[in-house]
């Protein structure tokens, strides 16, 4: 299959733990725990569940002090790094600095005076922490509100710059930024201007998009414009939703422009009456079954001849509706599957594909 590969836009990489941000790196994934953050047993729970299905990053709110001591706590028994969310009180970041915060997410012209700037970036500076920059439409500052009326995208990179000031002038590189709306035209604006003006990686992200059918279809229109440009170092797909699920659509997102692969590809019909199984019902279940894998495979579900033969020949695996199923495996037809037994069979063969691999990388 021949596509022209979108030429990401070139930033200076940083890191978030382990995870490099910008530059050559994949473009990472993250979400935001909504658990209530002193109640460390279920934060960790949700935390290990967006890891599980492969976040890159996770971002904790830490509104108080009290929080940052459970956020301690989190740190310890959770492996992906984390971010913590922070508004106002640089003393709660110092305090994250000390328990092993990977990213501290903080507006540095919101911590109040100079002193407090910098010994917050001081400290940023000898923990290698970065930081990441937030503008977000909801809350900018009032005399922003005051210049440009309402929200605009020059009023968010305004803002944006101000905050970047305040680093460039502590010498402070290791930051990146995020200039989010809820309005897909506002956001797409701010983040392109921008772009143009810094070297740091960006975060995207569409504000407040929705609930998960309708905020999917936002992010991923205009995240999916940004992205197709080049610009995007890291994403949350942000959704009224199980955060496990931002997770999920933010790397269909990245599979469907070919910037990452990781986990099952299924290319599936939308079934008519020509098809011999049913395909929704195969499609929802292997879903489901198959959450646990994060290995790239490409799986087509056709459920008639007309497109299933061509679909399957250029997937690892396939199966094509007819007298009878059939499957095809590395792009050759295998053997004849019955309806009965189609699921258990897809994802045995599946399953086997993803182990045999794992054999030959050792």
């Amino acid at each position: 299959m021949t596509f022209t590969p979108i030429q990401r836009r070139k930033t200076r990489q940083i890191h978030v733990g382990s995870v490099p941000v910008g530059g050559d790196a994949p473009i990472s994934v993250q979400s935001m725990t909504n658990t209530d953050t002193h109640d460390v047993a279920a934060t960790v729970a949700q935390v290990k569940a967006l890891e599980a299905v492969g976040a890159d990053l996770v971002r904790v709110s830490v509104p108080t002090m009290d929080a940052a001591e459970a956020f301690g706590k989190i740190r310890r028994q959770v492996n992906v790094p984390l971010i913590a969310d922070i508004h106002f009180d640089y003393r709660i970041a110092l305090r994250v600095l000390e328990l092993g915060v990977d990213c501290l997410r903080i507006n540095p012209g919101n911590i109040g005076r100079e002193d407090r700037v910098r010994s917050l970036v001081e400290a940023a500076r000898d923990t290698q922490v970065p930081i990441r920059i937030g503008v977000n439409a909801g809350s900018l500052e009032k005399d922003l509100q005051k210049k440009y009326g309402e929200p605009t995208a020059d009023a968010l990179v305004e803002s944006a710059l101000k905050h970047i000031d305040i680093l460039d002038r502590l010498d402070f590189p290791d930051f990146k930024v995020s200039l989010k709306a809820s309005e897909i035209f506002m956001t797409v604006e701010a983040y392109r201007k921008l772009a143009a003006q810094i070297e740091q990686p960006l975060h995207l992200g569409i504000t407040e998009a929705g609930g998960l059918r309708s905020g999917t279809v936002k992010s991923a229109i205009g995240m999916g414009m940004l992205l197709s440009e080049g610009i995007g170092d890291t994403l949350r797909v942000s959704l009224a939703a199980d955060p496990v699920e931002e997770i999920k659509v933010g790397f269909d997102m990245l599979k469907s422009l070919h910037l990452r692969s990781k986990g099952i590809n299924l290319i599936a019909c939308p079934s008519c009456s020509r098809q011999n199984f049913d395909v929704i019902s195969t499609v929802n279940e292997l879903e489901a079954r198959l959450e646990d894998i994060l290995e790239p495979l490409d799986v087509a579900v056709i459920g008639c001849v007309v497109n299933g033969p061509g679909e399957a020949r250029e997937a690892n695996l396939g199966i094509v509706g007819g007298e009878p199923n059939l499957l095809y495996v590395g792009g050759k037809p295998d053997h004849k599957v019955d309806n009965k037994t189609l699921v258990d069979e897809l994802e045995s063969n599946i399953r086997a594909e993803i182990e045999r691999r794992r054999e030959e990388e050792g």
